[in-house]
């Protein structure tokens, strides 16, 4: 049995919207399954390609049709707005044209861990 201290710990972070780091392994599994449909790491599709998205400005993918509130969001994307983002597009970005969420936290937690490796190619 853990410690109590490490129950409190965990109340704690849930309490404050923190989220535990996911595993980008299975991230990699989620976003094939979940995300793949719309979305690819190098080319965009009916979204934007995701390598290099993290600390890119929402809405800057060169050539891609975003929504005029996404662009005029000036969102950056780290670890928090992602998470907002996926677990409800519409409320952080009124007027977005994405129509999909992932409301599983731990699903949520591990697509921004795998999100977090891809880099731009050059």
């Amino acid at each position: 049995m853990a410690p109590r201290g490490h129950w409190v710990g965990a109340l704690l972070l849930a309490s404050t919207g923190a989220f535990a780091a996911g595993d980008a392994v299975r991230g990699q599994q989620v976003y094939e399954a979940r995300c793949g449909g719309c979305h690819s790491v190098e080319t965009d599709r009916v979204g934007p390609r995701h390598a290099g998205l993290f600390g890119r400005r929402a809405g800057a993918v060169p050539g891609f049709a975003y929504s005029p509130a996404l662009v005029a969001s000036k969102l950056v994307w780290n670890a928090n707005t992602l998470d907002r983002w996926l677990t409800n597009p519409e409320a952080l970005v009124p007027g977005q044209r994405m129509g999909y969420s992932l409301s599983d936290a731990a699903q949520r937690a591990d697509v921004i861990a795998y999100l977090s490796t891809l880099k731009t190619t050059p």
